[in-house]
């Protein structure tokens, strides 16, 4: 379902639009089934769901990495500040300003993470003291990589990697951000780090998030509006607070269920799905 447009916003404060997507991979396993959402300009948008729901391909069908993995959009479209771009080569697409931190941390792990830093401003034409400015930048977020600005990347710890990840993604100046599972095997104390980090990145930088993440209890408390998939469909949206507090949200993603209601996997699978669908 699409976003709703808040009292004062119209269709231009949507920097990005996902309609109706089908993916396949290898031209038979249909992954994603109609998948529609909306990314406003400033906002910091959850895609939420238990592991394989379909999160990271929704986030690779946005940045055209679908194609190195034998997947294919083939139905709908997506659009970026208003211009379908489904069409564009993801290194087109960052040019533009959308910009994907992948799952798992990925590093040069051969380079020193100022050497990676410095990958995410490759597409640019930038001065070198313009990308001196922005590594500032980049250090002002991540003060530990600046103490190992030296180190190879490889040597860091996961939390580092996580940094080094984003920081490489804000060299590239991108007015949206697709991060892919940023908790994902971090101690809690890192992922709150992390998604303060997100936090001032989007109030202070005015970068767009858009993040698919496991870890629903965190990721609405920085979130201004959710997406929760299963099986490849979205089957229920809101703003974050409402999401939070929705006892079908509580009970199947956050493991709480209030008084004596009976299980959900149990006996109303079936019926609160149908609902969701509805």
């Amino acid at each position: 379902m699409p976003l709703v447009l808040e009292p004062g916003m119209n269709s231009s404060d949507i920097v990005l639009s996902v309609n109706n997507i089908e993916v396949i991979y290898d031209h038979v396993i249909l992954v994603l089934k109609g998948v529609s959402l909306e990314v406003p300009r400033g906002g910091v948008v959850a895609l939420l769901g238990a592991n394989g729901a379909g999160k990271t391909t929704t986030i690779k069908s946005i940045s055209n990495i679908l194609g190195t993995e034998r997947g294919e959009v083939t139905k709908g479209s997506i659009e970026f500040m208003g211009e379908r771009v489904d069409a564009l080569s993801p290194n087109e697409l960052v040019k533009r300003g959308v910009v994907q931190v992948m799952e798992g941390r990925h590093c040069f792990e051969h380079l020193t993470v100022e050497e990676n830093l410095l990958t995410g401003a490759y597409t640019r034409k930038a001065t070198r003291t313009e990308i001196n400015d922005d590594l500032e930048l980049v250090y002002s977020y991540f003060p530990r990589l600046k103490d190992r600005r030296r180190s190879q990347a490889g040597y860091t710890s996961g939390g580092e990697q996580q940094m080094v990840t984003v920081g490489r993604a804000l060299m590239a100046k991108p007015s949206v951000i697709l991060l892919d599972e940023p908790s994902m095997g971090l101690a809690p104390q890192l992922v709150e780090e992390i998604f303060e980090i997100v936090k001032a990145l989007n109030e202070k930088e005015g970068v767009t998030f858009l993040l698919a993440e496991q870890n629903t209890t965190v990721a609405l408390r920085y979130a201004t509006y959710g997406y929760i998939l299963e099986n490849g469909r979205v089957v229920m949206d809101g703003d974050a607070g409402s999401l939070a507090q929705n006892e079908d949200v509580k009970e199947f993603y956050l493991g709480m269920s209030g008084g004596d209601r009976k299980s959900f996997r149990d006996v109303k699978h079936y019926r609160r799905r149908k609902r969701w669908l509805a």
